[in-house]
């Protein structure tokens, strides 16, 4: 059988021609943040305005499972008494 062909030359082209009209575009941005001294978001504060910064997530080991509170209060779980905090939102990240 003879082989088929998937791509056509052109199609190649136009696909070089996106890759570098996006790097550009990635290269001029940075140009702009670095002209007017300012920067990107940091890893830790994408992550603190994706999720909600008032909650408290509860894990418990015997019972495998996480449980998200409002309050600081260890959360009343029958079956479930060894709770350990793992986000506080009042601790900034990272540390």
């Amino acid at each position: 059988m003879a082989q088929r062909r998937t791509m056509y030359r052109g199609d190649r082209r136009r696909k070089e021609d996106q890759r570098k009209a996006k790097q550009e575009a990635k290269r001029a941005r940075k140009a702009e943040r670095r002209e007017s001294g300012k920067g990107g978001p940091e890893i830790g504060e994408a992550a603190s305005l994706q999720g909600s910064a008032t909650e408290f997530v509860w894990f418990s080991p015997s019972s495998g499972r996480t449980v998200t509170t409002t309050t600081a209060a260890v959360p009343s779980v029958q079956g479930a008494d060894d709770w350990t905090l793992l986000a506080d939102p009042r601790v900034p990240p990272g540390r």
